[in-house]
């Protein structure tokens, strides 16, 4: 591997990124005359500032390149993935447009990847070959109550006959009520046949009958046979308008277009049909993206669809999927969380590991094998006094041990976690947050816990300057943890976005003023550590674009990157000769002609972010020795800690001016 120069390294961190427009005065207060606005820019633009608080870049991409960031993900090949699906626009929707955009920070290179289905509001992962799996996504939009024209609801189909191979239906089914009312399928469903059981019947079992017994024979065996229906569950909706076709009770619907046996197995079940609200409805969908091909290849489906899923990766290189809105616009009830195995790219149901959450629960992996930690961070849905409370989950035997300490905890909707430093030290933050639904709150605070502790509780933290919902975290190469964007009240309301940034110090337990960022950011926006140090902020979607909420908001579009304090701060390390692929407890040599002066070395997992969810940042110390002309390192054995997966190698030198990160693959 060639080692660039510095003054190269330096030119990846000061100049402007080649093919997209640099909007430096952006956003700047209209209340600046011409010479205050010029001084106030001479400042962020010198040394001195920047040393201290880092600075911020607006970047325009090109019109016809432009998507609704709802998701951000760093590959292994250093270019970003910004999914749009839909984009949270409804014209988008009903015409079949879905974006995904791929961007390249280092040439400013961006190309529209063909995107197969709406995977808007989908969960992702890393797999240990470094592809992202991408499962859910937006069947439907919702429609609030007022604007509901047909009745409609969830219909669960049954088949009873364990006979035949799967039954496909198509978009418009026709179900029939007893009374003739009409209702159509609003997608294609499968119907599998019912599942059917033999068991032998011994001495002693209560249906064991000695004189059939005696003329039990191996043609007849004495035998118990059990036959359960299968069920698939499909959204419906009434073949009229209005309240004509509203059905309060549970009713038994007849498939149009079956006859004799087949009419007698397959119907349909439906608790009510309503004029009520109708939610979001997930996907069942899922994709691995390859960043080699740019292209996403499709896998199984999901048992479950999901709309808000979170998606947890494992030391065993399999992830776990949990909650989400169903077909139908529920809250998935915790029974259906299941596990995806990318070697088999097939999914497997875990009603062992039944476990209620709210949608997209932060969730994650401890150093202790089969135990998971769930922060209390949510992106919402699902009732205020369910599956809130944070607390240990043990897979092992399904346990759920609460932990206390956290304040504020009615307004855990939209806060933020993430690891503090290494991952090694067990430490996680929670940052921000407001109340339930539209709610106005929202609260400053930053609350600690310690996984290793002998009794872990949260302890308070520096509180932030403002109530943030909203925020975004990033670990960064020094341990110091971005905090950016966010607003006070939902969605930006009343002109809230905070256009505040800071820096979280761990070892001092302090916050740090980082440069102000010059676009407002609140809900669907991200952040990522990108490879040479840098944190690329996309997305925003706010209700309302002025203080009295009088016009409609838009979607941000424009992306903004921050260049934090060590960037400014000297030479940056350089190193080379790192292995593409390496294994827990291997130990391997790079080169570096600093190796004298570096610190500390961090494997940092790349972020998959959305909806303030980033459960796949964590930042892994290294051990290493300094040897002539570089270093021998020591990957940490432990799976727990280093999942399998990509990462990115920094060698960090005592003034916290970390390398450029080197993609590592740890399969």
């Amino acid at each position: 591997m060639n080692l660039p120069s510095a003054a190269a390294f330096r030119q990846r961190v000061v100049l402007p990124v080649v093919g997209v427009s640099i909007l430096l005065g952006a956003n700047v207060p209209p209340i600046y005359d011409f010479t205050s606005g010029w001084l106030h820019e001479r400042t962020l633009n010198s040394i001195e500032y920047q040393r201290e608080h880092g600075y911020w870049q607006v970047l325009e991409l090109p019109e016809d390149q432009r998507v609704n960031a709802i998701h951000a993900a760093l590959l292994p090949t250093g270019k970003v993935l910004l999914i749009a699906g839909s984009g949270n626009d409804r014209e988008q929707f009903d015409a079949g447009t879905f974006k995904t955009l791929l961007f390249d920070p280092a040439s400013g290179d961006t190309e529209l990847v063909p995107t197969p289905a709406d995977v808007f509001c989908a969960g992702h992962s890393f797999l240990p070959d470094g592809k992202l799996l991408v499962a859910g996504g937006t069947l439907r939009y919702e429609v609030l109550e007022e604007d509901v024209e047909r009745a409609g609801g969830t219909m669960v189909v049954k088949n009873e006959s364990p006979e035949g191979a799967p039954r496909a239906f198509v978009a418009g089914t026709e179900f029939v009520a007893p009374d003739g009312r009409r209702y159509t399928a609003a997608n294609d469903f499968v119907v599998p046949p019912a599942t059917k059981t033999v068991e032998l019947i011994e001495p002693g079992d209560p249906d064991y009958d000695p004189e059939y017994a005696e003329h039990a024979d191996a043609d007849h065996p004495a035998e118990r046979v059990t036959v359960t229906a299968s069920e698939t569950a499909v959204w419906v909706d009434a073949a009229g308008f209005g309240d004509d076709y509203l059905i309060g009770e549970q009713t038994q619907y007849r498939l149009q277009g079956l006859a004799g046996s087949d009419a007698q197995n397959i119907y349909g079940l439906a608790e009510s049909i309503t004029m009520e609200k109708q939610d979001y409805q997930g996907l069942a969908d899922a994709y691995e993206f390859d960043p080699w091909t740019e292209r996403y290849e499709r896998v199984d489906d999901m048992h479950e669809k999901r709309w808000y899923p979170t998606l947890t990766g494992l030391p065993d290189g399999q992830v776990l999927t949990v909650s989400g809105l169903d077909g139908g616009g529920k809250v998935l009830d915790g029974s259906q969380n299941e596990m995806y195995d990318p070697a088999t790219k097939s999914w497997t149901l875990r009603p062992d590991l039944e476990r209620y959450f709210p949608t997209y629960p932060s969730l994650f992996q401890t150093a202790e094998p089969d135990l998971l930690f769930y922060s209390g961070s949510n992106a919402g849905y699902g009732p205020d006094d369910q599956g809130r409370d944070p607390g240990f989950w043990d897979l092992s035997d399904n346990s759920f041990t609460e932990v206390d300490g956290l304040r504020d905890t009615d307004q855990l909707e939209t806060s933020m976690s993430a690891w503090v430093g290494p991952v090694q030290e067990q430490r996680i933050m929670v940052v921000g947050g407001g109340g339930i639904g539209e709610s106005e709150l929202s609260t400053d605070r930053i609350d600690l816990i310690d996984l290793d502790a002998a009794a872990p509780r949260f302890t308070p933290g520096p509180d932030l300057p403002e109530g943030t919902r909203y925020p975004n975290l990033v670990q960064l190469p020094d341990d110091t943890v971005l905090i950016t964007n966010g607003s006070r009240d939902y969605r930006g309301r009343g002109d809230t976005d905070n256009h505040t940034a800071r820096i979280y110090h761990p070892d001092t337990d302090t916050l740090a003023v980082a440069a102000d960022p010059r676009i407002g950011r609140n809900y669907h926006a991200a952040a990522l550590l990108l490879p040479d140090g840098r944190v690329l902020t996309v997305g925003s979607d706010p209700l309302f674009r002025d203080a009295k909420n009088s016009i409609s908001g838009e979607f941000e579009q424009r992306l903004e990157l921050y260049s934090p304090p060590y960037l400014f701060r000297g030479e940056r390390p350089l190193i080379g000769g790192v292995p593409e692929q390496v294994t827990h407890g291997e130990r391997i040599t790079v080169s570096s002609p600093d190796a004298d002066r570096i610190e500390t070395v961090r494997l940092i997992r790349p972020g998959a972010a959305t909806h303030m969810l980033n459960n796949e940042q964590r930042s892994v110390a290294v051990d290493f020795t300094v040897t002539a002309g570089g270093l021998e390192l020591t990957v940490p054995t432990e799976a727990t800690i280093l999942l399998p997966g990509p990462y990115l190698l920094f060698a960090v030198d005592a003034d916290g001016v970390p390398s450029v990160g080197v993609p590592v693959l740890v399969n």
